[in-house]
């Protein structure tokens, strides 16, 4: 499973967008995915490199955040925009973290993705509910490099 196109199915990826959409029901918070074979920076270097390349940071209320997969180094990352840093604790993505962790350990990658994406919608709930007037300032589709 070296390739990027390889790590889910068409299937699989259509579950993943529709998760962000559900999920992006509750709350004005933005969520995205991107999926790349490798990279040779720090991941979360390089999560904040495409944070910032899918114009994420452009969100009226600064609350996107980037699912970061580099799927050869098994590795991801979970990145925040400020108007939520600035709100919630250091740890604040940890339970996100250990849901997907657990589904990926036994191979289940579209399942733990789809979880993670759900657990962040409701995290996102909480700081940013979605009210009257919010549009979808960014595409849910799954982004590769």
């Amino acid at each position: 499973m070296s390739q990027v196109e390889d790590f889910l199915s068409k299937e699989d990826e259509q579950e993943i967008v529709e998760a962000i959409r559900v999920a992006e029901k509750n709350t004005s918070g933005e969520i995205r995915v991107h999926i790349e074979k490798t990279t040779s920076k720090a991941h979360f270097d390089r999560a904040l490199e495409v944070f910032h390349e899918l114009r994420m940071d452009e969100t009226k209320l600064k609350n996107g955040v980037l699912l970061y997969f580099a799927v050869e180094d098994k590795n991801f990352v979970i990145c925040g925009d400020k108007g939520i840093n600035d709100l919630v604790s250091d740890d604040f993505w940890d339970c996100t973290k250990d849901i997907m962790s657990n589904h990926f350990k036994s191979g289940n990658f579209k399942q733990g993705i789809v979880d993670g994406i759900t657990n962040a919608g409701e995290q996102l709930k909480k700081y940013f509910p979605w009210s009257e007037g919010d549009t979808n300032e960014l595409s849910n589709e799954i982004s590769k490099g």
